[in-house]
């Protein structure tokens, strides 16, 4: 047998290792799925206040606008780790111990963040842009925005610790991170094993960029601190606002690749057919690598400081992004349903809307990182649009999807019961709704992060109320199944 077909194989564990990796597997996905619904509770009042149908301070908002965002990052990270460690664990041996310090660690720091914002009044925004933290006018304290910052800082450490942990395993494993991405077999070096697990592919990738990307926000929080205590010490702004957006917009998107392993691990069950590693697959992932840690700076296209070559390698890699997405992971997926003879239950069917969610989302990013797009939409609704595409119909879909089959869902005979069918079809219709209003809304110039509307803006802002009332009841429906059947359902083919 090849190194390369053994090291495609799967480790064993103890009846007693694995039902305690069930277990917090279940936590991660559960406590995910509780702050998620949570946050879209806060997006849902944002909008109401919005649509001036119901009445919130100013204060109040941008205190919301800050949890709403930072909880919505959070629950992305601690569920796509969830998903990610359980089928990278299949494959090379993980800890169930630095698993578990990792989510003890994460509940730390959002406990000290919601202390922050709704005990210390910090509504700063998740990006904490220097020097806003220190700059308040009186809306909050040096302390609240030092423990925000902290607790920040707290759960990347959490999240260090665990990916120096997949690298121990993957290296043990595979020898190099360049074999467990598979470019021994893109360039020759080893034949090409269509066995060789995505989950090893995708979680190296994640590995690499996730590490350097919490690794970047961790500098950036430390000199934060160090500013508010001793003003003195004044970084560079424009060092700052990279190392922010370098860190917010690879932990984000390493999200969806995470959870994308999956798609890559399931829908294969689901239609009886292989889903083979070749180099296609492998060239795209490693062009992934660079894209995802290479394109931050369309974020800063209006930041006349930085430097031409960054502003148009950022838009090449923009346009180009979407490319390993469409090819290999939705053709891909396209291939695999094709006259499958697949069986539509809430779990294949949440799994495959979140490759339309993932290819079409990528389209109003590509636009927004256009000069010329960018200079009138940057700073309007559009760019909501784009992330919520992103993330309500192609994330959250990946995720809930395997939290169904975790539960058992797929594997059953039955009919999908009508709570799932309700909330299959309320979550796509307000997903959908609410990414279109938030889109029709910049193209209309409607500001984002705006307490107050005009009133010309209030009936786009009623719409997607009704939409995030959609979105907020699916969540609950698929929440609900996840809090009161997920914890006793045993261990799925």
């Amino acid at each position: 047998m090849s190194s390369t077909a053994v090291a495609s194989g799967k480790v064993e564990y103890t009846d007693s290792e694995n039902r305690n990796a069930l277990f917090a597997v279940k936590a991660h996905l559960i406590a995910g799925l509780s702050v998620f619904l949570l946050m879209m509770l806060g997006g849902l009042t944002m909008r109401a206040a919005q649509g001036t149908w119901i009445e919130i301070g100013v204060d109040l908002f941008y205190q919301i606008m800050t949890v709403h965002g930072v909880g919505v990052v959070g629950a992305a990270m601690i569920a796509s780790t969830g998903v990610q460690w359980h089928f990278l664990r299949k494959y090379v041996r993980l800890s169930n111990a630095i698993f578990w310090t990792n989510f003890f660690i994460f509940l730390t720091g959002v406990v000290m963040i919601l202390g922050s914002i709704f005990l210390g009044g910090y509504g700063g925004a998740w990006t904490f842009l220097y020097p806003l933290p220190a700059i308040s006018m009186g809306a909050w304290s040096t302390g609240a925005a030092a423990v925000f910052q902290l607790g920040l800082l707290i759960i990347g450490v959490g999240f260090l610790i665990l990916y120096l942990d997949f690298g121990r395993a993957i290296l043990a494993r595979y020898g190099s991170l360049a074999r467990s991405l598979g470019l021994t077999m893109l360039f020759g070096k080893e034949p090409v094993d269509p066995a060789h697990p995505k989950a090893v592919v995708a979680s190296t990738m994640v590995l690499i960029v996730n590490f350097l990307g919490i690794a970047a926000g961790a500098v950036v929080l430390v000199m934060g601190l160090i500013n508010l205590y001793n003003p003195e010490f004044q970084p560079d702004a424009m060092l700052m606002k990279n190392l922010i957006y370098f860190f917010g917009h690879v932990v984000i998107n390493a999200t969806i690749y995470a959870s994308v392993i999956a798609v890559y691990e399931l829908l294969p069950r689901y239609t009886g057919r292989p889903w083979k590693t070749n180099k296609v697959f492998l060239a795209a992932w490693f062009a992934i690598v660079f894209m995802v840690m290479g394109v931050y700076p369309h974020h800063l296209l209006m930041d006349f400081p930085m430097p031409a070559w960054a502003m148009i390698t950022a838009q090449v890699l923009s346009f180009g992004s979407g490319i390993p997405v469409l090819v290999v992971t939705g053709y891909g997926a396209l291939m695999l349903v094709y006259r499958s003879g697949i069986k539509w239950s809430t779990t294949t069917k949440l799994l495959f809307l979140s490759m339309f969610g993932w290819a079409a989302g990528v389209i109003p990013a590509i636009l927004d990182a256009m000069v010329t797009i960018n200079r009138v939409f940057h700073n309007t609704l559009w760019v909501p649009g784009h992330f919520h595409f992103y993330l309500l119909l192609g994330l959250l879909p990946m995720i809930i999807g395997f939290t169904y089959h975790l539960a058992g869902e797929g594997d059953r005979s039955e009919q999908p019961k009508a709570t799932d069918s309700l909330g299959f079809y309320a979550y796509l219709i307000g997903a959908f709704m609410t990414s279109m209003v938030f889109l029709a809304s910049g193209a209309n110039s409607i500001p984002r992060r705006w307490a107050v509307h005009m009133e010309e803006w209030v009936t786009f802002a009623q719409v997607g109320t009704i939409a995030a009332a959609l979105v907020v009841l699916g969540t609950l429906l698929f929440t609900l199944r996840a809090i009161f059947i997920l914890p006793g359902a045993a261990n799925p083919r």
